[in-house]
């Protein structure tokens, strides 16, 4: 068995970072658990269950020990690749790195550009979650493919993913956030029935791929706000993070990047 760690790694402390375990056999792929921040995730490993109904979380400074911690109880005794979509180098975050910037050569005519990190957003963050897992005894991959039960990090991006996941040829328009930009003038129940649907097609795209997914999206008519949307984005990108991880796995993706950094994008 292999076991997957995916990370949709928020910037800062201040906003909520989704995660998804997923297990991987001879002969089927599941999901063990998914939760919409770090804080939810610990839960899930004391037993206790989300409610994804509630109300708008908060972020929380990295956990990885604790997470893995957590991984362990829900049926992954360790964790073989962490698959995290947040900036990482090997020489710590400072500016744009070579990875932003082949990504954004390769991706950016189907809106899929990389956002240039700094060494304020998110350098202390990226770099303490990296020396956390280095000092677990896990690595991170720029080149290569990843050994089945070598401990290794790496970096992914979920939009040019959901191309490959949804054999798509431009940016999927599912961030809560920019909805006033995709439906420009749009009343919000619209905007929320518009998110949904693009919901529905990753969730979908995701079970096909990694069997069940261990929480339902919500009900039209059960959304007040598009702020309620939010965690149920954030565990979409934990799913496609570690979906994206198994894909790594098989040694069906590619590095963009150099020896310091690398996003990998699936094949």
């Amino acid at each position: 068995m292999i076991n997957i760690l995916g990370i949709d790694a928020a910037w800062t402390a201040k906003e909520p970072s989704g995660v998804a375990l997923i297990q991987v056999g001879a002969d089927r792929q599941q999901v063990l658990a998914v939760a919409p921040s770090y804080e939810l995730f610990i839960r899930l490993g004391e037993g206790l269950p989300i409610d994804w109904a509630g109300p708008t979380m908060i972020g929380s400074k990295p956990r990885m020990s604790e997470l893995l911690e957590a991984a362990k109880t829900l049926g992954a005794p360790e964790v073989h690749t962490i698959a995290l979509d947040i900036p990482l180098a090997r020489g710590g975050i400072t500016g744009r790195r070579a990875s932003d910037s082949a990504i954004s050569k390769a991706f950016g005519g189907k809106g899929c550009a990389a956002h240039s990190p700094s060494e304020t957003r998110p350098g202390p963050i990226a770099d303490a979650i990296l020396h956390e897992l280095v000092e677990k005894g896990y690595s991170l991959d720029t080149g290569g493919s990843a050994a089945g039960t070598e401990k290794s990090v790496i970096e992914v991006y979920p939009h040019p993913a959901l191309l490959k996941l949804l054999n798509c040829d431009y940016r999927v328009p599912y961030k809560v956030s920019k909805s006033g930009k995709y439906w420009k003038g749009e009343p919000v129940n619209v905007r929320i029935g518009n998110l949904l649907r693009q919901f529905s097609d990753i969730y979908a795209a995701l079970q096909d791929e990694l069997g069940r997914l261990p929480f339902e999206l919500p009900a039209p008519e059960s959304v007040r706000s598009l702020s309620q949307l939010k965690r149920v984005e954030d565990a979409l990108d934990a799913v496609v993070c570690a979906w994206v991880g198994y894909r790594h796995s098989l040694g069906r993706t590619r590095a963009y990047g150099d020896s310091d950094s690398a996003i990998w994008v699936p094949v």
